[in-house]
């Protein structure tokens, strides 16, 4: 093969790899968010339960506010769970870990805050992701190859296909 063969295979091929990437990284996206929707369902029973939501519970400083104008001797900050409210935050709620296949009876204030915190973890994740999208996007679209002139469904048939050793 002449260097204009050899280069434009060496090009396509890093393309394929940078749509294989691109592919690969919208799928996580999807099951990310689809973990996080199942996951703002939970939050959404568990405060149904406590009868609270986002903005129902006063922020600390209300409460110390409200603290500091009764007249009796009360400790000054009385710390709050958005989530639980007046909730009793030791009754115990069932809660599936993710990967598994088993229940487990765990405290209430627990199970919100493992939600909360693989919440954030879930947004964090997948703000990652979109970026990592952008920017093999642009790249694909940049090199001026595949970008504008076939269309994803094409693309995705390229990125699929595997090379076979040939017989003769």
């Amino acid at each position: 093969m002449d260097d204009s063969m050899i280069q434009y295979r060496e090009s396509l091929i890093e393309v394929e790899t940078e749509a294989e990437n691109l592919l690969l990284a919208r799928h996580q996206l999807v099951e990310n968010d689809r973990v996080r929707n199942g996951n703002r369902e939970a939050l959404t029973a568990l405060r149904k339960r406590a009868r609270t939501t986002k903005t129902s519970v006063p922020s600390p400083f209300e409460s110390i506010m409200k603290e500091i104008e009764g007249p009796e001797s009360r400790p000054l900050v009385k710390e709050l769970c958005a989530t639980c409210g007046n909730h009793d935050s030791k009754e115990n709620t069932w809660m599936m870990f993710p990967g598994t296949d088993g229940f487990a009876s765990i405290p209430f204030h627990a199970a919100h805050t493992i939600l909360e915190k693989d919440q954030e973890r879930l947004d964090f994740d997948s703000k990652k992701l979109q970026s990592y999208v952008k920017e093999k996007s642009f790249l694909i679209s940049e090199s001026g190859v595949l970008g504008d002139k076939i269309s994803p469904g094409v693309l995705r048939s390229l990125v699929t296909l595997t090379d076979k050793p040939t017989h003769r």
